[in-house]
């Protein structure tokens, strides 16, 4: 049977319901927030005996009866006297109220049963025309004990106050019914202030106070759901109010969410001022998104809206941090067209973006530009100049603008330090780098982690490791909390000087402190171990990249199959290639580089061959260092014809073959008799002024000796040493060998002693030197015993 058709069973589903709702209510009321409390004073006990108010908690009947009296009636803008006791009306409430008669007995009575925070809520509206003493009595009575005011209470009283133009005041009660609602699950602030709309005469500026109140708690969502909810009940928010929304969203960098609602904003009828597309047009620019933030502008003119400096600032701005310097100008002269007169933040962002580019010359007519319209530079302009020298590696000019920019009675702020700091640093003149550290901590201007950062990387780089780490330890003193940076640059400057303990004892320090190092400093770690030949122990580190939720790319793998080569493990270097292979890793040209290098020197040149032919078939040109590795092989393994092909070939393709290339065939040939050829790729280095090195030197003596063509080699030997490169003790025991071999030992002994005589190696060495030539011969040579 329908319960809706029998009157009786309907009447008992409607009490229990009341009866859930009332005791819910109750619920939430017992648990709301005890901070907002202050303990008063308790009524005397004559004052409890005499009133015809039961306390709550002394009978279950109390319980009963309040629940009927929790069945609300419709809020009405009429007073009605049912609505309070009966020896209480609205002019003795007055009374009490503004005389502060807090102890009259049927205040007390009121406040000392069950139902008073639905009386107090019933007071509110019958005190409506009096919001002052409306808000008095609601800030007494959240100090009575165990008593605490309904939500209903607190959205009553915002109408009233905003009635009264007490706005202030209602803000601040908005404030504190949305921070209780957050522990009151199933309460929505925009439905109470809805539903007790009517208390007093309608107004729809406190659904805007709401709106204000989440944006400024930084309630960013929930703003964005009250307007929603707004625009369906037809009840919208100023403009003002909406820009303080879009506002917080780009602050909070929530792109989509700040594209929807000023579309919704838009949508909804809303007009949007300058000042919205001045927030927009910041926001898209600061994202990069030139092309939205364009459209933007259009958009503005098109509805009449005039751009200010402030909108032409954000879009020069913009469009030069992307590079886009020659909008950046447009924008500047269709500024100036408009009558738009440019300022310091003007010139200061085109400056910027012009050094940034490395367009030096036009940045300086804009400054030229600037001080003739009669703006002075300012720190920023100053420090930007300053920075852009000292990235040119131009200290002495940015040290002059330095120095220009005190003489204006201007003082240098952490950017500018950091700058010049950061500079001298990497120019290695690291006593400037502290005396600029110095000047800036007597100035009074701190150091920031990015300062730090620059002064510990240079330390590290010149090896002072000890004043780095004493650059880590202010840091931490300062209570500056280390950045990722900070610590990848001390890491780095153990891992340079060799200090592994060092670096993985820091490493585990600073795991458990959330750092989680980069792909660059794995790579260098693993650079080095696979420098001193520890490729176990980098192949557990790349392990290590994979736990940390990184992936290893193409260098470090590449280093490790470069580290399998020089220990002549060749098949576990090809295993890392498949590797890669397998794990869609990148195989780049450095990596076949290594590869073909490695196969050559464990003379497996047809291999070599044959990687390098499918190098063009996964799209990867061979480059100079690839050429290279590979025409050295050929030359070793005695294929000088394959060799001179390649070379040609790289001629043809406008590579400039490097030194290794040239020493490579100029061996080649040598070895091969061929003194012409080897001669001629002398003379090609000569020609496009490529200066021999010692192996270059130590390939055309030892291959000229063995031709027998020691005047040449002599004489080579003599352009070396004059050129300040020693030779090795090999090639001097090479000649004099073969200046015995063909029995001058008289050249032997002279070739030995202008040595000696020159420097080219020391006493104890030289007589060292000719003491083992002379066992060399001995024992290998039967005509050098007769000779001796």
């Amino acid at each position: 049977m329908n319960p809706t058709e029998d009157p009786q069973a309907f009447f008992f589903i409607f009490i229990f319901s009341k009866m859930l709702l009332f005791l819910r209510n109750l619920f939430h009321t017992s648990c709301r927030v005890s901070s907002l409390r202050v303990r008063p004073k308790y009524p005397s006990s004559s004052s409890l005996s005499n009133s015809s108010f039961i306390n709550a908690s002394s009978s279950p009947l109390v319980w009963f009866t309040s629940f009927f009296c929790s069945i609300r009636f419709p809020f009405v803008t009429k007073s009605n006297p049912e609505m309070l006791p009966q020896n209480l009306n609205v002019e003795s409430l007055s009374q009490i109220v503004q005389h502060d008669y807090w102890d009259d007995p049927r205040i007390v009575d009121v406040f000392g049963s069950a139902l008073a925070p639905i009386w107090v809520s019933r007071v509110l509206v019958e005190l409506r025309k009096d919001p002052n003493l409306a808000f008095k009595l609601f800030k007494w009575a959240k100090t009575r004990t165990r008593f605490c005011h309904t939500t209903e209470s607190y959205c009553v009283l915002v109408h009233v106050l905003f009635v009264g133009r007490m706005y202030i005041d209602a803000h601040e009660v908005i404030r504190e019914l949305v921070l209780l609602s957050r522990g009151l699950p199933g309460f929505d602030v925009f439905d109470g202030l809805w539903e007790t709309r009517n208390v007093c005469r309608p107004g729809f500026g406190v659904f805007d106070a709401l709106f204000s109140v989440l944006v400024e708690l930084g309630m960013l969502e929930k703003a964005n759901e009250c307007f929603l909810r707004m625009r369906k009940c037809r009840v919208l928010p100023k403009v003002r109010s909406c820009n303080a929304l879009l506002h917080g969203l780009s602050k909070s960098g929530n792109r989509d969410l700040s594209r929807r609602f000023f579309k919704d904003m838009l949508g909804a009828g809303i007009s949007p001022s300058v000042f919205t597309f001045n927030i927009m047009i910041g926001y898209m620019c600061k994202e990069g998104d030139m092309e939205t933030a364009r459209c933007l502008f259009a958009q503005m003119k098109q509805l009449g809206l005039t751009p200010d400096i402030v909108t032409y600032n954000s879009l020069i701005d913009g469009y030069g941090k992307v590079g886009l310097l020659d909008d950046s100008v447009c924008i500047f002269e269709e500024m100036k067209d408009a009558s738009c007169e440019p300022d310091l933040i003007t010139y200061n962002a085109l400056i910027n973006c012009f050094c940034k580019f490395e367009k030096m010359p036009q940045a300086f007519n804009f400054l030229r530009e600037m001080m003739r319209n009669g703006l002075k530079p300012n720190v920023i302009t100053y420090s930007t100049l300053i920075d852009a020298f000292c990235k040119e590696g131009m200290m002495l000019e940015a040290i002059k603008i330095f120095i220009d920019m005190k003489r204006v009675g201007l003082s240098a702020n952490e950017f500018t330090y950091t700058s010049l700091i950061d500079a001298s640093c990497k120019a290695g003149n690291l006593s400037q780098a502290l005396k600029f550290r110095n000047e800036m901590l007597d100035a009074g201007v701190s150091l920031n982690i990015v300062t730090y950062t620059a002064l510990l990387d240079g330390l590290c780089e010149n090896g002072k490791l000890e004043e780095a780490e004493g650059v880590f330890n202010e840091v931490l003193n300062s209570g500056i909390i280390p950045n990722q940076e900070i610590c990848t640059a001390l890491v780095h400057g153990y891992v340079k000087t060799k200090k592994m303990e060092n670096a993985s004892e820091f490493l585990k320090e600073i795991r458990g402190k959330a750092f989680k190092p980069d792909l660059l400093l794995y790579g260098t770690i693993i650079w080095v171990l696979c420098s001193q030949n520890k490729v176990e122990e980098a192949v557990l580190v790349i392990s290590e990249i994979k736990d940390c939720g990184l992936k290893a790319n193409h260098f470090i793998y590449t280093t490790v199959m470069d580290a399998y080569f020089k220990r002549g493990n060749t098949n576990e270097a090809l295993n890392v290639l498949q590797l890669m292979l397998d794990n869609d890793i990148e195989v780049s040209v450095v990596t076949y580089c290594a590869l073909i290098d490695g196969l050559c020197k464990k003379g497996l040149v047809q291999e070599a061959i044959n990687y390098f032919q499918k190098m063009s078939d996964i799209g990867l040109q061979p480059n100079v260092a690839v050429y290279t590795a590979l025409i050295d092989g050929l030359c070793k393994s005695n294929c000088i014809e394959a060799a001179k092909e390649l070379f040609n070939e790289m001629l043809e393709k406008g590579m400039i073959p490097d030194k290794t290339a040239y020493t490579a065939l100029i061996d080649g040939y040598l070895k091969h008799g061929n003194l012409e050829e080897a001669l001629s790729m002398h003379r090609r280095m000569k020609e496009i002024g490529m200066d021999l090195d010692l192996h270059a030197y130590t390939s055309l003596i030892w291959g000229l000796s063995h031709l027998g063509q020691m005047q040449q080699a002599k004489a080579f030997l003599d352009e070396m040493i004059r050129k300040g490169i020693i030779p090795d003790e090999i090639l001097i025991v090479s000649l004099v060998r073969k200046y015995y071999e063909l029995g001058n030992v008289d050249e032997a002994i002279k070739l030995q002693n202008e040595l000696r005589n020159r420097g080219s190696c020391d006493n104890s060495n030289g007589d060292g030197l000719m003491a083992r030539t002379v066992l060399v011969l001995l024992s290998n040579s039967s005509s050098g015993k007769d000779m001796l």
